[in-house]
């Protein structure tokens, strides 16, 4: 059982993968900022909106993923992790952390750094797989929609059955053999099948 343990906590100390905390409604960036201070390596993708009321309208820099902050390794420090205010818990599958593939971080992470238009969309389970080919988001890939006339990306993170978007020329991107996507009978959303491990489940 020590052996065990062990090579559990060998397992985190070099574990790269990349994580989703799960935080309180509007405490995002707080919490990104004292986990930063603590030493681990975080990522909020932000993206900018205005919100306009009767007498005034303000632009404003919000999560594109409300309530999730991402966290590169630094398991081995759960108790650290989970003891910070406004963090609920870790986003986990079958009782350990769901790691997030690379892939899908660095999607997001290119996109919100290109300084083009993005936003959060619903979560797709099928649809057109395409590869953008030209321009500063080459490569990347995501599903194509179309609405009103215009082409988006859609980027999605599938452990938390969220998404984000950014529009795209028709003509920049190419089909693509992508991921097997799961049966399309019951609509386009898909719920999450992952659980949030609560901070009073500390191990």
């Amino acid at each position: 059982m020590l052996s065990e343990s062990l090579a559990a906590t060998e397992n985190y100390v070099s574990d790269s993968s990349w994580y989703a905390l799960y935080t309180r409604h509007q405490h995002e960036k707080m919490v990104d900022q004292i986990l930063t201070n603590k030493g681990f390596n975080t990522f909020l993708p932000l993206y900018a909106t205005t919100h306009n009321w009767k007498d005034r309208s303000k632009s404003l820099t919000l999560p594109l993923f409300p309530c999730y902050v991402f966290l590169k390794g630094g398991i081995e420090r759960r108790l650290q992790i989970l003891t910070t205010p406004g963090i609920y818990g870790l986003v986990s599958s079958a009782g350990q952390p769901a790691a997030i593939p690379e892939i899908e971080i660095e999607g997001i992470r290119r996109v919100v750094e290109s300084g083009a238009r993005v936003e959060a969309h619903p979560y797709l389970k099928c649809g057109n797989w395409v590869r953008v080919k030209n321009g500063p988001l080459t490569g990347i890939e995501g599903i194509l929609v179309r609405k009103k006339n215009i082409s988006r990306l859609v980027l999605s993170v599938e452990i938390l059955g969220t998404a984000a978007a950014i529009e795209v020329a028709a003509f920049q991107v190419e089909a693509v053999n992508g991921p097997r996507l799961r049966d399309c009978s019951n609509g386009t959303q898909a719920r999450s099948r992952y659980t949030r491990d609560q901070a009073t489940a500390l191990p």
